[in-house]
Parts: C-alpha cells; sequence; structure tokens
C-alpha cells in the first residue's frame, strides 16, 4: 500500500499508551497543541496508517503483496518468502516482479527487494510474471525459481519457465528451456502456478494449474530426478468441474498428505485443504471432492480476506504466508464495506502469516506464530471506559457490551469468554467510541446449537440532520468466514492482532479469521453480549 505521511502532524497519545504516533488527521491538532485523546472515547478519525508499522503483516513501502510463495532456505537457515509486488501503476504488459522478504519466525521481516525482474519487452515470454515457486538444490548448491510467464501477445499466454542462481541474489534465465501447455495437450492460455515438492521415493514432482483447448480445470504432474529433466505424468481435475483453483501447495505432514489451494470463483474464493495418507491418493481427493469430515466448510482454513495461501517449513514449524486486501474508499467506513457479496473487490495488500496446526486425527488449523506474543510485549492499559449490562465481568442482556480504553497502533488483545450455554452469542468492536458512529464486530455466530462462524458486521449509526439515524449494514456477507464447532465446555480463548488496518483473530487454537478494518488504531474497543449471559475474564492489552 502506498502511505502518504504528514510528518508535521505528530499526536502525543497520552502517558498511557507512552509512545508517539503519527497522522494526517487534523483531529490530532487543537490550535497549535497535539490534542491529548488519552481518558477520552471519541471516534478518532485519521485515514493514515502509522508509517512505522506494517512490519508484523508486512506491506512494502510502495505498492502492495501479490501472491506469496515461501520455501526455507536450508543454506541460510531462514524462510525466504517471494512475493508478486502489484504496484498502484502496473505497465500495461509488464508487471509483478518476484519481491522478497527473509524472515526466522514469520514476524519479523527483512526486505530483499527485487528478486527476479520482468522482462525488458512487451513482447518476451516473462513481460509479466506469475506465480510459481523457489527451491534450493543442495547437492549442486544452487537455486531454482520455477514461475509462470504470462503474455497475451505470445503464441501461448502462459508458459512456465525457471531461473537459476548460486547466491540468492543474481539470476539467470533460462531462455532456452520452457513448459507450454499445448506441447502436452493443454491449453496454452492458463498454464501456470508452478509448485514442486518431493515424494516418500525422492523424486521431485512439479504440479502445474491449467485446463484442455476444451474442458474443464486440471492439476498436471510432471516429475524430475535432478530438478533440470522434467517429465509429464498426467493430470487430475479440480476441484468440482467449475472451480479454477490457484496457488497449488503439496506437503507431508506427519503420517499425511496435504494439498493446500486457493479457490478462485468469486463465490467460493477462499484458501482450503485436502488431505491423505500418500500422494497417489491425494490426488484422488477432487473427483469427487473429499471435503475434510465430509464437509466443505471444514477444508476452509481462514476468512475470504485471507488468499494465495502456501506453506513452508523449516523442518520443525510449518507457516502459511498469504495477502490480505486492500479496500477502496474515502473514509474508514466507506473502505470497511466495499465488499460486493461474493468477492473481494481488490487484488493483493498485506502480507499474513499463521502457523499450521496438526490436530491428532489429521486435521488442520491456523494459530498464531509464537513469536507473536513476545513481539507485542509492552503492556497496554484496559480500562472500563462505558457499559452497559455489565457487572465484575458478567455481560447480560440485549445490546450488553463493555468499552475498553484506546489501542496503539499494534495491538495484541487477549481475554476469554466463558457462555452460559449453547446458544449465547457474542462478539468484538473495533473502531468503536461513545459519539454517534459505526463501529466494526467480529461476531461469534451460533449457526446451530453445535456450530458456530464468525460475521462481520457494521454495527451503530449515524445520526443525520433532524436526528435522524442511519443505521450500519449490518452482516457484510464479501467477508465471510466459515462454520467451526461450539468448544464443548463453552469457554473461547480469544487473541487478536492488529497492526493498522489488518488484524487477525484466533480462537482457542482451532479458529482463525483474517481481516482489514481500518480505523482500529487509537480507537477504543468492545466485547458485546446479544441476548444472553456471558463472562469475560483475563481481558490483557499489549502492544509492540
Amino acid at each position: 500500500m502506498k502511505k502518504i505521511i504528514n510528518t508535521c502532524c505528530i499526536a502525543l497519545f497520552g502517558c498511557a499508551l507512552g509512545t508517539t504516533l503519527i497522522s494526517c488527521s487534523s483531529d490530532d491538532v487543537v490550535g497549535d497543541a497535539p490534542r491529548n485523546w488519552e481518558g477520552t472515547t471519541g471516534r478518532y478519525e485519521s485515514n493514515a496508517e502509522n508509517e512505522n508499522g506494517f512490519g508484523t503483516f508486512f506491506t512494502p513501502r510502495f505498492g502492495r503483496v501479490g501472491d506469496t510463495m515461501p520455501f526455507y532456505d536450508k543454506k541460510t537457515g531462514e524462510f525466504k518468502v517471494l512475493y508478486l509486488q502489484e504496484f498502484a501503476n502496473n505497465a500495461d504488459k509488464r508487471f509483478h516482479p518476484y519481491w522478497g522478504v527473509a524472515t526466522a519466525d514469520g514476524c519479523n521481516y527483512r526486505a530483499l527487494g527485487e528478486v527476479l525482474p520482468y522482462g525488458e519487452t512487451d513482447y518476451q515470454q516473462d513481460a509479466a510474471l506469475g506465480t510459481g515457486c523457489a527451491y534450493y538444490d543442495e547437492k549442486a548448491d544452487l537455486y531454482y525459481i520455477y514461475y509462470t510467464g504470462h503474455n497475451g501477445l505470445c503464441k501461448n499466454r502462459e508458459v512456465v519457465m525457471r531461473a537459476t542462481s548460486k547466491d540468492f541474489k543474481n539470476w539467470t534465465k533460462d531462455s532456452e528451456w520452457a513448459l507450454a501447455g499445448p506441447d502436452y495437450g493443454y491449453w496454452g492460455e492458463n498454464f501456470r502456478d508452478p509448485h514442486i515438492f518431493v515424494t516418500e521415493d525422492g523424486v521431485y514432482h512439479m504440479l502445474i494449474i491449467t485446463a484442455p483447448a476444451e474442458g474443464k480445470p486440471l492439476f498436471v504432474e510432471f516429475k524430475s530426478t535432478d530438478l533440470k529433466n522434467w517429465q509429464h505424468v498426467g493430470s487430475f481435475k479440480m476441484v468440482w468441474n467449475d472451480r479454477m483453483c490457484e496457488c497449488p501447495d503439496v506437503f507431508k505432514m506427519g503420517d499425511y498428505w496435504y494439498m493446500v489451494f486457493s479457490e478462485a470463483p468469486a463465490y467460493s474464493r477462499q484458501v482450503k485443504y485436502v488431505m491423505a495418507d500418500s500422494w497417489e491418493k491425494l490426488k484422488t481427493q477432487f473427483d469427487p471432492p473429499q471435503w475434510i469430515g465430509g464437509d466443505e466448510q471444514n477444508s476452509k482454513l481462514d476468512s475470504r480476506a485471507f488468499y494465495a495461501g502456501k506453506t513452508a517449513s523449516n523442518g520443525t514449524d510449518r507457516y502459511i504466508w498469504g495477502w490480505c486486501p486492500i479496500r477502496r474508499g474515502s473514509g474508514i467506513d466507506e473502505k470497511n464495506i466495499d465488499v460486493k457479496p461474493d468477492a473481494e473487490p481488490a487484488w493483493g495488500g498485506a502480507m499474513v502469516c499463521h502457523k499450521v496446526l496438526q490436530h491428532a486425527d489429521g486435521r488442520l488449523s491456523l494459530t498464531a506464530a509464537p513469536a507473536l506474543a513476545g513481539k507485542y510485549s509492552k503492556p497496554l492499559a484496559a480500562t472500563v471506559m462505558a457499559s452497559n449490562g455489565y457487572d465484575n465481568g458478567k455481560l447480560s442482556g440485549n445490546d450488553a457490551y463493555v468499552l475498553y480504553s484506546r489501542l496503539g497502533d499494534c495491538n495484541h488483545i487477549s481475554f476469554t469468554v466463558t457462555t452460559s450455554n449453547n446458544w449465547d452469542k457474542f462478539g468484538v468492536s473495533l473502531v468503536r467510541s461513545t459519539d454517534a458512529n459505526y463501529y466494526y464486530t467480529m461476531v461469534v455466530n451460533p449457526e446451530n446449537e453445535n456450530q458456530r462462524k464468525i460475521n462481520f458486521e457494521q454495527e451503530g449509526y449515524i445520526l443525520q440532520e433532524g436526528n435522524v439515524k442511519v443505521s450500519g449494514k449490518g452482516f457484510v456477507a464479501g467477508i465471510d468466514s466459515y462454520m467451526f464447532q461450539r468448544p464443548t465446555d463453552n469457554v473461547y480463548k480469544v487473541d487478536i492482532y492488529t497492526d493498522n488496518s489488518v488484524m487477525v483473530m484466533y480462537i482457542n487454537d482451532n479458529v482463525c479469521y483474517t481481516q482489514r478494518i481500518y480505523g482500529i488504531r487509537k480507537n477504543c474497543w468492545s466485547i458485546n453480549n446479544y441476548g444472553g449471559n456471558i463472562t469475560v475474564s483475563d481481558v490483557r492489552v499489549s502492544q509492540q
């Protein structure tokens, strides 16, 4: 995201925060002096992001993160995450060079800048780059990048290409080599997203997404013994017949094989996975789809605001990286609901990382990277500023809430909610104030007695001329989550991490919800109850 910061507008955000925050908001200044927001609960209005932010959910200083391509570099002992660099002013034919970051923990990043450039002319096959993968050949001490060369002016709009490097800095493109779909009976218009992995027999396999010249989407498989020469193995169907799956990622974890993929169609645009006890059996999980536990909801890993997720492991921990989209609009409230019922409106945004957690039955869920809690290490007061239906940790009745004091730029909010029965409904709101204005809530909604889903809602109202209340939109359909099982003890341990406008919410290491919410920083927040009775405990806030 391109951040334009007026460094002359500095707000001293009170002794409780003990830090200096930067903003372009005129609300920060009263006369010639900075305004002190400490102890107030009014809405803080600012479209600016903190110029020192986006260190946890990485965003380049100019442009934004597109599809991520992580791998663990055994030579340097760190993760390297390549991504398609998206600019606001991409050229018509040439765009999406590979940029990258390095990290040891998925929370702290070192920018690598441009790693692999796109072609030098509009007529080269790789005038634009598409998603691919990186791999290190230990025997040859050689790095490979296999990537999509995209150019509508060429005979084949998309082919798979490669480049090599000895130091991951200086790359040589192999202009004599390419995999073209029509050479194997596939579609030249769509032949992309190569992913390399190793099977039990030590053979390298490459997976590519494509389709026949006239037909339904397919995964195409190649194999190699040296990472140079590739033999066509065959193909197998994707999920359903009308869903194109992008960014495939295959790996073995424990006793199971997994494929993580992102579904491209607007109505099903989410990161999902299938599993099996071997690679050969994994290929049979798509026709028909063998969803986890027989339910597609169980195969979803995050909300619709996390896309193009791919994983990498250091041998101990496996992480998944994807992107959280920006949104358009002229103000906080316009941007926060700028989502169509069936799709996010923008491509690319901030890099988000989760740890992949494997359960005893082989199922996967996403949880916080362990280093996150240590990064958000400075305690911040969580003072009760206002409430309704709140008594010593208990929230009862309709519209019950407890409003807490202002957040910083990058926050870790943690608390526990215990519901009194199997139908209680609660939520946590950000960008909340005591003035009449909209606020944004993750509602843990009972879909039935034993299943829950996190709904994103715009609550509150705007008071217009003549004391007319214009209520919030309520449920925002395009930022959907997925169903999950109610905790048997009705205890929800909630952790929320925010970095400027990017937020991730985790529940009981079993539920992950990524979201883009503008206006979080420097505003109050609340925990809400909707009709039943809940108990709130262990409320803590910390910041970087």
